[in-house]
């Protein structure tokens, strides 16, 4: 159903099903299309209260029809991401789409979330299908194990999946190493067993100014 058609734009194809995307990603069309906005960018009141509390922007839209639909964001970098029953946690500013296979919500993540200036919530995304996440420049994934745990940089970080737990660190930061100023003020270590995966290119975010 997903397909990626260079590095930056995602093709559909529609046999009658949906998907949610980005609300004004889609970037053409052909066969027949119903367009729908979704408020709150989760499923349920308790995805559009917490959005509103924290403040967090994600609009989604509901595509469905028969025909391909083509996707983009800023020339984003398009990383497909299967999902077997297990959840992906995921920066909301970084989703495309989802297939109908998959539920969007949200989760609590702590500081992190008020580090990084995108609320105390992230998104989530659980079932059995593909979603479709997005980069500045290619995403590396980056495996951790239960003896390698691994430190990010939260202005990299786009996603994670599998058994991990994560921390938040302060202190001596990546910049601080490299004599300049205003780098991050965190850093998030994660451990156990499963994949992160970040951008080589940082967002702007509130600790960077710390």
């Amino acid at each position: 159903m997903f397909r990626l058609q260079g590095s930056k734009v995602l093709a559909v194809e529609m046999t009658g099903d949906a998907v949610k995307a980005k609300n004004g990603s889609m970037v053409a069309y052909d066969g027949q299309m119903d367009f729908k906005k979704l408020s709150g960018g989760g499923e349920g009141i308790r995805g559009m209260v917490t959005r509103r509390i924290t403040g967090e922007q994600m609009t989604l839209m509901e595509v469905k029809g028969h025909g391909t639909c083509w996707f983009a964001d800023r020339a984003s970098e398009i990383n497909l991401v299967s999902l077997q029953g297990d959840k992906l946690f995921v920066e909301s500013s970084n989703l495309l789409a989802t297939d109908s296979g998959l539920r969007t919500g949200t989760s609590f993540t702590g500081l992190r979330g008020a580090s990084q200036g995108n609320g105390l919530f992230t998104t989530t995304i659980e079932g059995h299908g593909q979603a479709a996440i997005m980069s500045d420049g290619p995403a590396v994934i980056l495996r951790v194990s239960r003896q390698y745990p691994l430190t990010v940089d939260p202005g990299a970080y786009i996603a994670h999946q599998g058994n991990l737990s994560q921390s938040f660190q302060s202190g001596v930061t990546f910049r601080t190493f490299m004599g300049e100023g205003g780098g991050e003020a965190f850093q998030i270590r994660f451990e156990g067993d499963g994949l992160v995966y970040v951008q080589p290119s940082e967002r702007n975010t509130i600790a960077g100014e710390v």
